[in-house]
């Protein structure tokens, strides 16, 4: 299992996945941020190398725009899918966020069918709004959830907000995988997923002031 045994006396390897999706630079922000609070030494590394994505303690996927386009960024960098499988399967934690963690599902429906890693059940499909409700869903929304249900919940309450910027929702998901929701237009929404050592944020953590920094926190000291 990857953890923190694996790096005892060097910082923990925290690999920022660079596909040409996402804000880079802030998420890597976000976390170094987390790490200090928590008091946890962390090397957070932007990278498309799968040799460093190979020995990462922990991989965060951020992603933004399209999910067909950011699949095809992954698989455009040679070895870097396959190294991030691996990992993951190996033990390494893994956050997704936004379109990261809408890349965990089996299949994305945008501008076309695009497989995805399949960690988790259901789809990414076009969210189903009222007609007074804009698309994307934009700004900050309610996170509802059973307090105690993740350890990435861990410091947050229900009402908390989180900041969201997205057209395209998990549907058909597993209810034990979806860890929290929020509501836009009278609907439940997954805001968060978890499956094992895996999990995602379909909001932008790094964008949530200090609720997303709890869980980017609670992420770096996560031992699924």
């Amino acid at each position: 299992m990857a953890n923190e045994r694996e790096h005892a006396g060097a910082p923990m390897l925290v690999a920022v996945i660079d596909y040409q999706s996402g804000n880079l630079a802030s998420a890597a922000r976000g976390l170094v941020l987390a790490a200090a609070q928590r008091g946890i030494e962390a090397d957070v590394r932007i990278t498309s190398d799968p040799e460093v994505v190979a020995r990462a303690a922990r991989i965060v996927l951020p992603g933004q725009g399209a999910f067909a386009d950011c699949a095809r960024g992954l698989a455009s960098v040679a070895g870097l899918e396959a190294a991030i499988s691996a990992r993951v399967a190996a033990g390494a934690p893994f956050l997704g966020i936004c379109v990261g963690m809408q890349l965990m599902a089996a299949r994305g429906l945008e501008h076309g069918v695009t497989p995805g890693f399949g960690w988790i059940q259901g789809e990414i499909a076009p969210m189903q709004v009222g007609a007074q409700d804009r698309l994307p869903h934009m700004g900050w929304n309610e996170l509802a959830f059973s307090p105690g249900a993740h350890p990435l919940l861990a410091g947050l309450k229900p009402g908390d907000h989180a900041y969201f910027v997205h057209s395209y929702a998990l549907q058909n998901g597993a209810p034990e995988q979806v860890i929290a929701t929020t509501d836009y237009g009278g609907r439940q929404i997954a805001a968060m997923v978890a499956n094992g050592n895996r999990a995602g944020t379909q909001f932008h953590a790094e964008k949530s002031q200090q609720v997303g920094i709890t869980i980017l926190g609670n992420f770096l000291a996560w031992v699924p």
